[in-house]
């Protein structure tokens, strides 16, 4: 076998879906740092060419493809240029999510509520599927498929429907494909987040509404110590899984929510 095979066959290929902000950004550039070359996903193109040429003024390779996680031939164009190029997939972070208003359920638009389950299920479902197929078919077989999940995936914030069902349905998916996946080294593990400080998330520090009724600011963490989370996942050989982990600002108030 050449240099050039035994480094091909040796290199680890990972996706990130919504990899052009927060959580998405800092797991891709983690995985990255430990060697991986990335696939990076999402709506927005610019964004996610900015992280490619990170990528590339730090020695490491990643490849960036816009991508809909809702749209079926969108999510299986993005899996065709993988297949392409790298012909196998090792790990995936299922990234990709959006929440919606925090409002009474009957002023909430329909609307509202497909484009988060739509997003936040169906789009896990559909990257988990393809790459299901891939992992598969391809040889060593087998990988990883991490799920971002949410404190909301065990308990809700008021007003929070549409995000709190549809990261409970997140939950029984990567238990199914826990389990589905063991006749194919395919392992399924999901990471339940609170208060990691993004852009996004900065409003959080100025007040969010409590179940008592009355608005109070919360602890954050940094978004960091999230990505080196999920790289210590996505490390684990796939003997070993970890299923559910909750990683959260320590003092923010979800124990106080059960």
């Amino acid at each position: 076998m050449s240099d050039l095979q035994h480094t091909e066959l040796n290199r680890k290929i990972a996706l990130v879906t919504g990899a052009g902000s927060g959580i998405g950004r800092a797991v891709a550039l983690g995985l990255l740092s430990d060697g991986f070359t990335v696939v990076v996903a999402g709506r927005r193109q610019e964004p996610l060419d900015q992280l490619v040429a990170t990528a590339a003024a730090d020695g490491g390779e990643a490849l960036a493809v816009a991508t809909d996680v809702r749209d079926p031939r969108s999510v299986d164009a993005l899996f065709a240029q993988i297949a392409d190029k790298y012909g196998r997939l090792d790990v995936v972070f299922n990234n990709a999510g959006v929440n919606a208003p925090a409002v009474p359920m009957d002023e909430l638009p329909v609307e509202t509520w497909l484009n988060v389950i739509d997003t936040n299920v169906t789009g896990v479902f559909l990257c988990a599927r393809a790459a299901f197929g891939l992992m598969r078919k391809q040889v060593p077989q087998g990988g990883r498929i991490i799920n971002n999940g949410s404190i909301s995936a065990h308990t809700p914030r008021p007003f929070t429907s549409p995000y709190t069902a549809s990261k409970h349905a997140v939950t029984g998916l990567t238990k199914s494909i826990a389990l589905d996946g063991r006749a194919f080294n395919i392992v399924c593990s999901q990471i339940d987040i609170g208060n990691a400080l993004t852009d996004l998330s900065q409003r959080m520090k100025k007040g969010v509404l409590q179940a008592d009724g009355h608005i109070a600011p919360e602890p954050m963490m940094d978004v960091g110590h999230v990505a080196d989370a999920v790289r210590h996942m996505a490390a684990l050989p796939l003997s070993t899984n970890i299923l559910t982990m909750t990683i959260m600002a320590s003092n923010m108030p979800f124990a106080g929510r059960g």
